[in-house]
């Protein structure tokens, strides 16, 4: 919603910073501060799996914004990308047998009645289209106080946002001794933000890539994917020291784009 609205406003810095800024938190931040309470798992099953085709959605997304502005086309591979890590998963899930799946009686905080589930349903489909518009107008107005450019804000502020619940997600895993949930959920995210995200904007509104990020920002979002591959392909939970090392490089992350920003 908040790269639809974006775009439809003709801030494809935001539409475009929003997601390509979500993906370095989701690893950097999002997997780095709950390391920092508890280890992060990378040993689940399908870890890996999961793992390349979210460094093979982020190649595809930097090659796609090389060849100009986003448009129909680049959406339509993009979805198409998205449909075959669907499938992918799905023949995976079908593939595992009934003993390894767990049962769900009910989702904790949830309550089971139909009418009160709808009434959830509705208010979330209501609030996303409203609340997607304030922030869009939010960072629009504070790139313009401060004179940061609006692509800045999309990977800073706008991201931080949308990668909240990710956040809330990935640290009450940790905290349960469920670290690999929290990766999963960092990981299914980036590769659903690099394809659903972007293929579906695209499809509304064309979207010219800012050159500052195709400058520097593509090119952090495939190194902290890249961070990943030890941890998960030698099965090695991410610690308390990666887990400051990862929030320190956001940090960093962070100050080189405002720095950057304030200077252009």
């Amino acid at each position: 919603m908040v790269s639809v609205r974006a775009a439809l406003d003709n801030a494809s810095g935001i539409a475009i910073g929003n997601v390509v800024g979500s993906n370095i938190a989701n690893i950097l931040l999002v997997l780095g501060v709950p390391s920092l309470f508890a280890a992060s798992d990378c040993c689940a099953e399908g870890t890996k799996r999961a793992t390349v085709a979210m460094l093979l959605a982020t190649a595809l997304f930097i090659a796609l914004a090389f060849t100009g502005p986003l448009t129909i086309w680049h959406g339509a591979v993009l979805l198409t990308g998205l449909a075959l890590f669907i499938a992918q998963s799905a023949h995976t899930a079908r593939r595992q047998s009934q003993s390894e799946l767990e049962t769900v009686d009910g989702v904790e905080g949830v309550p089971q009645k139909l009418w009160v589930t709808l009434a959830f349903i509705l208010a979330g489909l209501i609030g996303l289209p409203l609340a997607a518009g304030w922030t869009v107008d939010a960072a629009t107005a504070i790139a313009r106080v401060i004179g940061i450019s609006e692509t800045v804000i999309g990977l800073s502020i706008v991201a931080i946002g949308t990668s909240l619940p990710e956040l809330a997600t990935t640290l009450v895993a940790a905290l349960r001794g469920q670290g690999a949930v929290g990766v999963g959920n960092v990981i299914g995210s980036n590769v659903f933000n690099l394809l659903s995200i972007l293929g579906i904007t695209a499809l509304i509104a064309d979207l010219p890539v800012p050159a500052e990020i195709l400058n520097f920002d593509l090119w952090v979002m495939l190194a902290s994917a890249l961070l990943l591959v030890p941890f998960v392909f030698l099965m090695k939970p991410i610690g308390k020291v990666a887990g400051a090392a990862f929030t320190g490089l956001y940090v960093l992350y962070l100050v080189i784009i405002f720095v950057n920003g304030a200077s252009a």
